[in-house]
């Protein structure tokens, strides 16, 4: 469920894991660092849990978010628009973010590479290959995913 990269976190979630951040974009929620804070840890844990694939769990995991955030006395999380076709879904195209990243580091990836990962795995790349993202684990992410 917790990518390796992310092993000097996940034992406290003291960050927002990249598998929750996949559910919060799937379901269209901007929670920010400090309401995932003041989340309890079996708070946390839930959302790493909770199913969000079908419409109904993607309402249901919207709504826990809600609730859970309010009931710290936070204010409401921003929504986000929810992409009908996120990049991190498309198999056939390697965001030119990714690209860029991979070809920078000398580890071009192929599409053949990019259609075999996980959605979970090119939503974490993009993610991690975004300008305004710290990127230190594109290359730990690459060497995981066994890209190179």
């Amino acid at each position: 469920m917790f990518f390796q990269f992310e092993d000097d976190f996940v034992e406290s979630l003291r960050c927002i894991p990249m598998v929750v951040r996949y559910k919060l974009d799937t379901c269209g929620v901007k929670l920010k660092l400090n309401h995932w804070n003041q989340l309890a840890q079996d708070e946390r844990l839930t959302l790493v849990e909770l199913p969000c694939e079908t419409e109904t769990e993607i309402q249901a995991y919207r709504s826990f978010i809600h609730s859970v955030v309010e009931k710290h006395g936070s204010d409401r999380p921003s929504d986000l628009p929810i992409a009908a076709h996120p990049e991190w879904r498309d198999a056939t195209t390697i965001p030119d973010s990714v690209a860029e990243k991979a070809r920078s580091l000398d580890q071009p990836i192929t599409l053949e590479q990019w259609q075999a990962l996980a959605p979970l795995q090119r939503f974490a790349l993009i993610k991690l290959s975004r300008s305004n993202h710290e990127n230190k684990n594109f290359l730990p992410a690459l060497k995981e995913f066994h890209l190179i």
